[in-house]
Order: C-alpha cells, then structure tokens, then sequence
C-alpha cells in the first residue's frame, strides 16, 4: 500500500502517474486538507481518502508530498504511526533525509526524491538520494515507482538543492523562454496560435534531438548557426543582454530559496 501525504499539484502528479503506470486505485491512499479536495480526489481517480495519521498506519510506503514548511508539523502527526519496517519518501524542496529522520522513531528508512511536473504526461525528471538508514533495496522500491512516469536518476544528495533549482524548476523555465519566443512571433506578425505550434514543436523536436542524438548542445546549435546568418544574428544579441548569465543566477536564486523554505 502506498499513501500520498498532501495531494497538491505534485501529489496530484504523482497519484495519477502510480495508476497509469498500472498500480489499482485499491493500492494507494490520498491525503488532503479540505473535505472538497478530498471529494474530487476520490471521484477523479477512485482512491481512499484519508487523514494523514490513518494513511501512515495503512501504507507500506509514504510519500511526504506537503510544501517545505509544512513538512515539520506533518511529521509531528505521523511519527507515532510510522514503524522502522516502512519505507519514507520525502518530495519536498530542502529537506534534508536528516531533517525527516530526526523527527521519525527509531531507524526509518528515508529517501529524498525532487521530480518535476511532466511526471503528468509520464516524461519525468526524477533525482533521488538514500538517507542514513536506506539502503539499495530502499533505492530500488522508489525507483520502481518512478521509472514508469519518466527517467529517475540517483545523485548524492549534497547536489538536491541544485538539482531541484535545475530540473524541479526547470519546466517553469522552458515555459517561460516559450512565452517570450510566441510574443516574438506576435511582434513580427504572426498569428498567436501559429506561433505557438512553431515554438512548441520546434521545442520538442529540439529536446528530442539532444536526447536521442548524443550530441553535446554546443554541437548542434553550432549545425544550425551558419557564418553571417540569421541565427549567429540572434546568439549575438542574447550575448549581448547576458542571457546565459541570467540563467546561472536564475538557478542559483532558485536553489538558495529552496534552502530558505527548507529553514521555515
């Protein structure tokens, strides 16, 4: 039995991505504030909805998907409920396995996950890292979880923080960079929706040349930046508002604030 402590938008994520990936309604259990919530989580996918003590009793594995600062008092209400035979998976941006741990009896196994929001479409980046008491079997459960709703990758987790700023965030990012290229288009007298198809598939089809390709990005934006051309044109100019620059900070902005909302 899975239980899924806090089921926000990523929880929500996640739930829908654990029975696509042919876990039954039966084998997971939701947890959520407002009896509302609760409702539609029970009508859209047809899972129990329960509080949170009820469903760290029931679960063989919990899933801490409540925001950072909330993560303290959740474990304040499950700790009594949560034996050292079961496994703990924190998703919480910065917090630390040792911080999970130290609120837990005993010696439970943790393990800290940061995925992202593509996890809907089943085109996931999730990053994962055992704590004190977690061993590869531990490692190998959370794996199995995630590996149907995309690609899960182990890292030491002194790189979490980074992690989370780069591909926890990394979706906004992209989103980002596709409104300013479909306002380019609106400026240059494009149809808004035209654009839109451009950018987008021009965006995938790009993600998945890198991908599958195995080419270092620098070698396929230079195929596509011919001398004198239209698209040495535009480099020039984002080297000329520092754009790249403005990404390194953007990330590291977004990691030191991780770390902030990890501190309360």
């Amino acid at each position: 039995m899975i239980a899924i402590l806090g089921t926000g938008k990523m929880g929500e994520a996640l739930l829908s991505g654990l029975l696509r990936a042919g876990f039954k309604p039966g084998d997971v259990i939701a947890t959520a504030r407002r009896a509302d919530r609760a409702e539609a989580l029970r009508e859209r996918y047809g899972v129990r909805v329960l509080s949170n003590p009820e469903a760290a009793k029931e679960a063989g594995t919990i899933i801490l998907a409540v925001k950072p600062q909330d993560m303290a008092s959740l474990l304040a209400e499950v700790a009594p409920h949560i034996a050292e035979d079961r496994l703990v998976i924190s998703a919480a941006a910065g917090i630390t396995t040792a911080f999970v741990e130290s609120h837990l009896p005993g010696e439970v196994p943790v393990v800290r996950v940061m995925s992202n929001t593509p996890i809907r479409f089943d085109e996931a980046m999730s990053v994962i890292s055992a704590g004190a008491y977690a061993g590869e079997e531990h490692l190998r459960r959370t794996e199995d979880l995630l590996k149907p709703v995309g690609k899960v990758l182990r890292i030491p987790e002194s790189q979490q923080d980074a992690a989370t700023a780069l591909s926890g965030s990394g979706p906004a990012y992209f989103f980002y960079l596709v409104e300013a290229m479909v306002d380019a288009g609106i400026l240059l007298g494009m149809p808004r929706a035209a654009a839109l198809d451009m950018v987008t598939q021009s965006i995938v089809g790009a993600a998945v040349m890198l991908r599958d390709s195995g080419e270092h990005p620098v070698i396929l934006r230079e195929a596509v930046t011919s001398p004198g051309g239209t698209t040495i044109a535009a480099i020039a100019e984002l080297e000329r508002h520092s754009v790249r620059a403005a990404f390194l900070a953007a990330i590291e902005a977004a990691r030191d604030r991780g770390r902030q909302l990890a501190e309360g």
